[in-house]
């Protein structure tokens, strides 16, 4: 493993958090030559998505469950820098109305930022953890993980995943729907083991047609079943068709969860077991899966690798601005050209504007590369266009959050200014990528002729609102169009009350 720059050999603390619809974990490891250790871990079940309204609010229990969780989270992060944790929230964080209320407390607790991801990066991340490791054979795996809210199934092999998809079912959702009375008899388990399949059958013939050679499992919801089947005597390494039928009818026989007694079955995994179980056997009946394997790894495994690959400078971030880029068959050129203006500014006025964290230099020049999306639906007001198509597309490794901020960037560089972009950002982060999309602005207008006159060197200062520009004497006046751009520029940012100066 590559090490971090500045670190040589000393051995790399990070931190990884996984806000779970059913439990909330947190994995701290060391990193160093020899691989990856881990020195400690913490889970409780919060039950998130329990609390979850119909009106997609969260229940004062539920929200008092989970601050208090993440408090205590809060006191093992808080000597670990901020660029060494990352915290991401998944499928009741991305359903929840009115989210930024909640994940503000959050961060208040933990002391970092959190990151709201999609289901195909959680998809993604759960894939990365799970095979990380194993043997580069070319075999094709076949992940299935089973959170609170939403199932990740995902077909990859030794270079990557292939297929993703988040179907929302999970153990704590299935049972709120099928068993919230608490029965279990046969024909409330047979009617959520049908109910999962049909959920499913809009994948199944992409997932057959793909294929696998093997199938394993992830996440406390499989675990808990392959466990209860072990303590059963119906296989020690495996998940079986034949140990789902068997657990199955044991669970019926109970009749209640108020009634579930198994072997192997941990007190806090009763509430939630029959979705778990029921959820499961759609799988297995909807893919025809006979046997599977499984994993002691999952989603925050894949978030520590994932951290680490940024540390390293092997961010995955950087592959898919440049995947998107060829997609939309950018002119990677002009792009660059932009890039490296907005940045040669950026180096300049950094250290006024408080930007010393290097994610505001990788948001500028990510945002540069691919501020011209929107050109592949219209010219006209591309800018708008590039915005929503970056909030909305999938980009690895990007959550939920980094997609508006990047948007926000976007839409901010040319045209009529506009706070609206920027409201919906972290507190942290509305200033910051206001000031970015400033310099984005500077550096499109200085590349308007792509490459048909180069830019010269440009002495920027930056003021609490205001950025000034000096140009080498006689550039602006040999100039007219350029100059005209600035002024009117500069017109449009007194708006936001901002100050753009140039001499």
């Amino acid at each position: 493993m590559k090490q971090p720059a500045g670190t040589s050999a000393e051995p790399t603390i990070v931190a990884a958090v996984d806000l779970g619809s059913n439990s909330f974990h947190m994995l701290v490891a060391r990193a160093g030559e020899s691989g990856l250790q881990v020195i400690d871990r913490l889970r409780e079940p919060v039950r998130l998505a329990e609390g979850l309204t119909a009106d997609k609010t969260l229940s004062a229990d539920a929200e008092a469950r989970a601050l208090d969780c993440l408090e205590r989270f809060g006191q093992r992060l808080k000597d670990i820098p901020a660029h060494r944790v990352r915290i991401v929230g998944t499928n009741t964080l991305r359903r929840l109305r009115r989210a930024r209320h909640f994940i503000a407390q959050a961060e208040a607790c933990l002391g970092h930022r959190v990151e709201v991801i999609a289901g195909v990066e959680e998809a993604r991340l759960i894939y990365g953890g799970v095979t990380h490791g194993l043997p580069a054979n070319g075999s094709r795996r076949l992940v299935v993980d089973i959170g609170g809210g939403s199932t990740e199934l995902i077909i990859g092999a030794d270079d990557g995943p292939m297929l993703m998809r988040s179907v929302h079912m999970g153990c704590v959702s299935w049972t709120q729907q099928f068993f919230a009375t608490g029965d279990l008899s046969r024909k409330s388990l047979r009617r959520a083991r049908l109910q999962a399949s049909a959920a499913l059958k809009y994948l199944v013939r992409d997932y057959r047609e793909a294929g696998w050679d093997v199938a394993l499992g992830a996440s406390g919801s499989i675990r808990s079943i392959w466990r209860v089947g072990a303590a059963m005597g119906l296989g020690e390494h495996h998940v079986t068709r034949g140990s789902i039928e068997a657990i199955e009818q044991a669970v019926s026989d109970c009749g209640s969860i108020a009634a579930l007694d198994l072997p192997g079955l941990r007190e806090d995994r009763k509430p939630v077991f029959a979705g778990s179980l029921s959820v499961l056997a759609g799988v297995f009946d909807s893919l025809e899966i006979d046997s599977m394997e499984v994993s002691d790894r999952a989603l925050r495994e894949g978030v520590i690798y994932d951290l680490l690959g940024r540390l390293s400078d092997q961010d995955v971030r950087d592959r898919s601005t440049t995947a998107l880029a060829g997609r939309f068959k950018l002119d990677v050129a002009q792009a660059q050209r932009v890039e490296q203006f907005a940045a040669a500014l950026f180096d300049q006025v950094a250290p006024s504007w408080g930007l010393d964290d290097d994610e505001y230099r990788h948001f500028l020049c990510w945002a540069a590369q691919l501020h011209e999306v929107g050109m592949a639906i219209s010219y006209a007001g591309y800018h708008k266009h590039s915005a929503y198509v970056l909030a909305q597309v999938d980009l690895h490794g990007f959550s939920r959050t980094d997609q508006q901020i990047l948007a926000a960037i976007v839409r901010g560089h040319r045209g009529k200014w506009s706070d609206d972009g920027f409201k919906s950002l972290p507190k942290g982060w509305r200033k910051a990528a206001q000031r970015l999309a400033v310099l984005l602005r500077v550096a499109v207008i200085l590349n308007r002729g792509r490459n048909l006159t180069e830019p010269p060197a440009v002495e920027a200062r930056a003021g609490k609102s205001a950025l000034k520009l000096r140009w080498p004497t006689g550039w602006l006046e040999q100039h007219a169009l350029t100059r005209t751009d600035l002024e009117q520029d500069a017109q449009r940012l007194r708006a936001c009350k901002f100050t753009l100066e140039f001499t």
